[in-house]
């Protein structure tokens, strides 16, 4: 029943896309071309229109097809599929420009492909996170559900049961566990599902029971059971699903990779190893950044002027901190405290009091205008508008042997502001914690999260700094 429900909503999620390309057409050519509200020339019967966008949703949903678009999307994240279908239908109009410039077809409104594709994507996005919403609610009312067995009542086994009652909008039921050698006590009887049984009973467990999905859960020194398990899984149609008993040593969300024609298990998933996610993140902090200095270069100008007046010394202070790959490089920023004298080294916190600071520049760094000129750093490539907050060399030296996990901050480019310092981790908080959020973003990226995290600080304001 449920692989009946899953080949019903795929081709459901096909027919959707074809019939909402199609009103996207409609929209398109009644705003252009009926509305008024648009200038319209057009040299072209509605019914030429309507035939490119019957070829664009077949090539649309083709594409689709391709790029796994349909498969079942119950355990994904809405940015995964939102990603995809712009993907897929940048894909598709350059694959229809193609066919259109082969077949000399010119006379195609510019500006109607442009609002055509916009309502195309808009509509489509839409329409599958109402639908997504609408079946995690479904699912969490106990309507098309699917049933697990977990195999190994071990310490990951159990871990897999709890972390997937507290998902219920995943819309899966455990049915039981399968154990060679445990036997749940008094508490555990309450706490889980039962143990059915040994796993040589297991193909008569898919015989008898609605099993959807099998869990492998077993300790390393059962692997050995491996292939019998897999081919009976296999023999009974029943999809199969590994949890390594190693992923406790694994730093990070790993993922499958490819090495010398051997499957590997790559330990970190980084978006931003990604050329075309580089040149993307590039290309915004150097938009982004221009536009921040042609805007406040007359705030700039003034703190200048008042970072002169108000204490002897130069206007930008220079500091070593340590960049992309564990590079070190030199971070502006306007002076707010007072001149070192000679032979003082600065390996000191600033406090809330610090009695370093000038009254001058108590005021930028509440306000965090002495940040300004770290937006010349992300000009010349040392720097990123987002990004993990760089530390000096002195503390990179003293965390990486404190804190787990902490020179993994060096993998991309060190930012102006973070999805740290966006949550209030700036000043004297903890370092773990700033850590965990510059893990979270690194293996997370994507523009759209930089700019939540630019309107999040703006929105915010800098809390903690002085």
């Amino acid at each position: 029943m449920i692989r009946r429900n899953q080949k019903f909503l795929t081709q459901l999620y096909m027919v959707t896309d074809f019939l909402v390309i199609q009103l996207s057409f409609l929209a398109a050519w009644w705003l252009k071309f009926k509305s008024g509200l648009l200038e319209s020339y057009n040299t072209l019967p509605v019914e030429s229109y309507a035939y490119w966008s019957i070829m664009y949703a077949v090539i649309a949903v083709l594409i689709g097809i391709v790029l796994s678009l349909y498969l079942p999307k119950r355990k994904k994240r809405f940015v995964d599929e939102f990603l995809k279908i712009f993907q897929v239908h940048v894909m598709a109009i350059f694959i229809l420009l193609g066919v259109m410039f082969f077949l000399k077809e010119i006379n195609i409104s510019r500006q109607y492909l442009a609002i055509y594709m916009g309502f195309n994507i808009l509509s489509i996005m839409l329409y599958r996170y109402v639908l997504k919403s609408m079946l995690k609610s479904l699912r969490e009312k106990g309507y098309n559900r699917q049933f697990v067995l977990i195999i190994g009542a071990g310490t990951l086994g159990k871990r897999f049961y709890n972390n997937l009652v507290q998902y219920p909008e995943l819309g899966y039921e455990t049915i039981g566990f399968l154990d060679d050698y445990h036997k749940w006590d008094g508490i555990e009887e309450q706490r889980f599902k039962p143990i059915l049984g040994t796993v040589d009973e297991l193909p008569g467990m898919l015989e008898m029971l609605p099993v959807d999905e099998v869990i492998l859960a077993l300790p390393l020194d059962a692997h050995s059971k491996y292939p019998a398990i897999i081919a009976a899984c296999e023999k009974a149609g029943v999809r199969t699903l590994i949890i390594p008993d190693f992923f406790d040593y694994l730093p990070a969300r790993p993922y499958f990779d490819n090495f010398a024609g051997m499957p590997m298990i790559n330990v970190r998933d980084i978006p931003l190893d990604m050329t075309g996610n580089k040149l993307a993140k590039r290309a915004f902090d150097i938009i982004f950044s221009l536009f921040a200095i042609i805007m406040m270069s007359p705030v700039m100008l003034i703190v200048a002027l008042g970072v002169r007046i108000t204490s002897p010394g130069p206007v930008i202070f220079k500091q070593e901190r340590v960049g992309l790959n564990r590079r070190n490089f030199m971070m502006y920023k306007f002076r707010s405290m007072k001149m070192q004298t000679d032979g003082e080294e600065d390996t000191g916190w600033s406090t809330k009091e610090d009695p370093r600071r000038t009254r001058f520049g108590t005021f930028i760094r509440r306000t965090s205008l002495d940040e300004l000129p770290q937006f010349f750093n992300v000009l010349l490539g040392q720097m990123s508008v987002v990004g993990p907050r760089p530390e000096r060399p002195f503390y990179v030296e003293q965390f990486r042997g404190e804190i787990p996990k902490y020179m993994v901050k060096h993998h991309v480019r060190p930012g102006i502001t973070g999805w740290a310092q966006s949550n209030g981790l700036r000043g004297d908080t903890s370092i773990e914690e700033r850590i965990k959020h510059d893990i979270f973003y690194i293996e997370n990226w994507s523009l759209l999260f930089d700019i939540r995290i630019i309107v999040r600080t703006i929105r915010n304001g800098f809390k903690n700094a002085y």
